[in-house]
């Protein structure tokens, strides 16, 4: 896999030419070049969906209406449940099946099936991980009745539309695929929907990538060292979502009114963990596809609610916008599903984002209530070294079998391939897929109560997501809530993914919910908090169950009269249980508190203007706290002066058209390459940057008669670190201060001495940050742009990040000079250690008014369609770029005013 996770591709293999050059000569007929245009005309148009007049839908008791506005977004009007949920089904594979046919693929880990043998790893990874597995026992034991019927409705609707469709008729890429491969899309199944929600998990599980950087840092970094790269969570300047609030020690019932908090359960001092044999593990992580972007600490979102009591409309405003890794097509899907009379037959009158591919709305409001996520980041995962021979594990001083099933990996083109996927009591065994994987655990710390180390310990999973659960049904809960009790009923079924919940409804209420199956860890030797691997044959380090639904954090109605979730700490120091400790730093979430504070300090109102304003806010954080140091530097070079002076006067906005920006965020990625980027160990370094790395036992000034050894990172741009984060806010924000600290200082070379001081490392970091726009964006800083240098690029998920520059033109747009960036409201997000290349984007936004649900707004990241050259490929994309919204109509008379296509479905 490419670095760049926005979905799964064909990697660049050998072998891999012959079938691009292929393609790459039909697509040049199917764009018209050449001869031929007419045939590739017709070629590249066989896919656009049909959306007027009628067509025949099997299986529908009654006509169903499919209304589309100016810009393709579909509203679906029936008498039946089942009729609604067919109809999605089948309007959603008009627009998007070739995105729904890989998102299949990757979850049940087939890949190999479309692309061939460069997926096989892959595929392996995932079928260790089970996720159509699960979600198969989800829908035969777990799930409601009515949820397998929607489920069965939706899969009659896409397979209607297969019943009359093939080939290039589905979508361009087909047409690119048949070239090699006789693939032909099977039947969509329920499990198929039920199955991403599993990926959507895994992309959210929390910090298992933390987990697994601080293990390998211990290869470089004391344990001092690596707790101050992860501080303390900043209570007493970045407010938590749920202000108080505690739990009774009796009832496990929290009270957001209570103060009454109890000490920490089951919290201690992080212990130290593996070493670089880990790396392996990390590299098999990187080539899983993560749709939602990679994860880490960019992936969140922001969402906030504010009561009547503080807007212009008398009645809530919500707003909400996901950070998700940008992608062609979006990953959102924008649709309406309605009931033309609501009761027992028809219960849904709803509109919002979903996923192709999966019945219901995900996000967005009802005649009723409105809701929107973010990530909560609730520690999910846990990574066990298991002490293991080819029998069996060892677990409480006895050898157990392994618990195994046998998977056949089918690949185009090739033979098929067979493995066994073994697990303990804790989870899979990942490293089985990664021959170094065997090695793993050789140096890990684990006390002299350890088994003999042998050749190392395996690596197991333990992951909420791999128990069956009902997030499915919770889905359908939202989508027909019509209050805040019906609200939190549905919550206790959103198990996996744990996201913040936010609430509003027309009656005027606001709240706030915090769901999820969050694991309660056994004592251990009273340090495991999930920050680092644990033994898994000690059954101390068990978990012991999940926090009680009762207890978890909630507001309703606060008196300050809003709420911010934007991945943030969710509640207080001193709440019981613990939910992670890898928290966001708040740094999005203040500054939402901050715009909010102080449009209504003094009787201010919020308008819905406001709510959009506050959407597209650029400020940077870190911005606000280092350039004062900056400009204060004396710097005698006047090349590097004149770029100083861009930083004076400045106000910390990001505009695409700013040229501080540009500069201080250059030399914001070169402060923390010096501070600490070049003292990573190379697994956690870019791959491909190299360093001339002296032995540890070479100390003293550098001299000619040192030896260096060339060391290369091995990490993905977007995953290396630092990042950038507001995590390294935190850090740079407690040595700031301190000018001699040790961080500050680097090594010494042959003829050129390290930094000794801050002042000494700022004014390097100056230097190299305007040599290195110089040579992206020119001499003359009067050209320089943050936008130029922060761009945006839409890549199709499959084909078009892989092969010739032409292929990828045909379904790739772009770039897009863009402002915003890391940690600010408008998440623009980009990795410092990997470049300044947008990695995260708000995905979509939306503002719902809850006077009037027809003066709601919305906007996708790029249209309704998933196919190339269709009008609606990325007709949103400008706007949104702009932080325009559409009008979001939602009354039967308002959708029927805005459209402009209807089609009829009929029996």
């Amino acid at each position: 896999m490419p670095a760049n996770k926005s979905g799964p591709v064909p990697r660049k293999k050998k072998g891999r030419r012959g079938r691009l050059v292929a393609i790459t000569v039909v697509l040049l007929l199917v764009a018209g070049i050449g001869f031929g245009a007419f045939w590739g005309v017709s070629t590249v148009r066989a896919s656009f969906p049909q959306t007027t007049g009628s067509l025949k839908l099997p299986g529908l008791a009654d006509p169903v209406d499919v209304v589309r506005d100016a810009n393709g977004i579909p509203q679906i009007y029936a008498d039946s449940d089942e009729d609604l949920f067919r109809a999605q089904g089948y309007v959603q594979a008009q627009d998007r099946f070739w995105e729904m046919d890989v998102r299949r693929h990757m979850t049940a880990g087939r890949l190999s099936e479309m692309f061939g043998k460069s997926q096989v790893k892959t595929d392996a990874f995932l079928r260790t991980l089970g996720w159509h597995h699960v979600a198969q026992q989800e829908y035969d034991t777990k799930l409601s009745p009515s949820t397998k019927k929607y489920l069965q409705a939706y899969s009659a609707g896409v397979n209607a539309y297969l019943r009359d469709h093939e080939g290039s008729a589905l979508s361009l890429e087909y047409a690119a695929l048949d070239l090699e491969n006789d693939y032909k899309p099977e039947k969509w199944t329920p499990v198929d929907s039920v199955a991403w929600l599993k990926a959507m998990a895994w992309d959210l599980r929390g910090n298992m990538q933390e987990e697994i950087d601080r293990s390998l840092m211990t290869s470089r970094f004391t344990p001092e060292q690596i707790a101050q790269l992860y501080p303390a969570y900043p209570y007493q300047r970045n407010r938590p979502i749920v202000d108080g609030g505690a739990v009774d020690p009796a009832t496990k019932q929290f009270s957001p009114k209570s103060s009454a908090n109890a000490a920490p359960a089951g919290v201690g001092a992080a212990a130290t963990g593996l070493k670089s044999q880990l790396s392996a593990l990390s590299k098999t992580l990187d080539e899983v596809p993560a749709l939602l972007g990679p994860n880490g600490n960019g992936i969140g979102s922001n969402s906030w609610v504010v009561s009547g009591e503080h807007t212009t409309t008398r009645k809530p405003l919500l707003a909400n916008d996901p950070h998700l890794a940008p992608q062609m097509p979006s990953l959102w899907y924008q649709m309406g599903l309605h009931c033309r009379t609501t009761g027992p037959k028809c219960n849904y009158d709803v509109s919002g984002f979903t996923f192709s591919g999966m019945p219901g709305v995900v996000i967005g409001h009802n005649k009723d209530i409105s809701w929107g996520m973010t990530n909560m980041g609730a520690d999910v995962t846990d990574l066990y070294l298991e002490k293991i021979d080819a029998d069996g594990y060892l677990y409480d001083n006895k050898q157990r079998p392994f618990l195994t099933r046998k998977e056949t990996i089918k690949v185009a083109g090739g033979e098929s391939r067979s493995i066994t996927v073994r697990a303990t009591n804790n989870g899979p065994i990942v490293s089985d897929r990664d021959n170094e994987l065997g090695n793993v655990g050789k140096d890990a710390p684990v006390g002299n109560a350890a088994p003999d180390r042998g050749d190392g310990y395996a690596v197991s999973l333990r992951w909420t997501a791999l128990d069956p659960g009902r997030s499915m049904d919770a889905v359908f809960e939202l989508d027909r809530a019509t209050d805040w009790s019906s609200f939190r009923k549905a919550a206790e079924h959103f198990e996996v993914p744990s996201q913040n919940l936010i609430y509003a409804d027309t009656k005027g209420h606001i709240g706030y919910q915090a769901p999820g199956r969050i694991p309660v860890r056994g004592k251990g030797d009273g340090h495991f908090d999930g920050t680092y691997p644990a033994p898994g044959w000690d059954p101390d380090y068990q978990w012991k169950g999940y926090i009680p639904q009762k207890a978890l954090p909630y507001e309703y109605d606060p008196k300050r009269g809003y709420i911010v979730t934007a991945n943030q700490a969710v509640v207080g120091e001193k709440y019981p249980y613990l939910i992670t400790k890898d928290w966001g730093y708040g740094s999005r979430s203040q500054r939402i508190n901050d715009l909010i504070q102080s449009k209504i300090k003094g009787g201010g109102k919020v308008s819905t203007d406001d709510m959009q304003t506050f959407q597209k806010d650029n400020s940077s954080e870190i911005a606000r706290l280092l350039t004062p140091y900056l400009t204060k530097i004396d710097i005698k070079d006047k090349y590097v002066r004149d770029a100083q002076q861009l930083l004076e006067g400045w106000d910390f906005t990001q505009e695409p058209d700013s040229a501080a920006a540009a500069y201080f965020n250059a030399v914001w990625r070169n402060t923390l390459k010096l501070a600490f980027g070049n003292k990573m160990p190379k697994e956690l370094r870019v791959e491909g940057q190299c360093l001339n790395v002296r032995p540890a036992d070479e100390t003293g000034p550098a001299d000619e008669n040192d030896t260096y050894v060339r060391e290369c990172g091995e990490r993905a741009g977007d995953t290396a670190q630092p990042d950038g984060g507001d995590r390294w806010y935190e850090v740079v924000r407690n040595i700031l201060d301190d000018p001699n600290n040790a961080w500050w200082k680097t090594e010494d070379r042959p003829g050129r001495p390290g930094d000794k001081n801050r002042d000494q490392l700022l004014a390097h970091a100056m230097t190299d940050a305007r040599y290195e726009l110089t040579s992206k964006l020119g001499k003359n800083i009067d050209n320089w742009s943050w936008g130029r240098l922060h761009q945006l690029f839409l890549k199709n998920q499959t084909l078009g990040t892989d092969g010739p520059g032409i292929l990828q033109g045909l379904f790739n747009r772009g770039p897009w000079n863009v402002g915003g960036g890391e940690a600010a409201v408008d998440a623009t997000g980009w990795n410092a250690a990997g470049g300044y290349k947008v990695t995260w984007v708000p995905s979509m936004r939306m503002v719902v008014n809850l006077a009037d649900l027809d003066k709601s707004r919305w906007i996708n990241l790029t249209g309704a369609s998933g196919h190339a050259y269709d009008t609606h490929y990325y007709d949103q994309t400008d706007k949104w770029a702009k932080g325009e919204l559409l009008p979001w109509a939602f009354s039967e008379e308002a959708v029927k005013k805005s459209g402009k296509d209807t089609l009829t479905l009929s029996p």
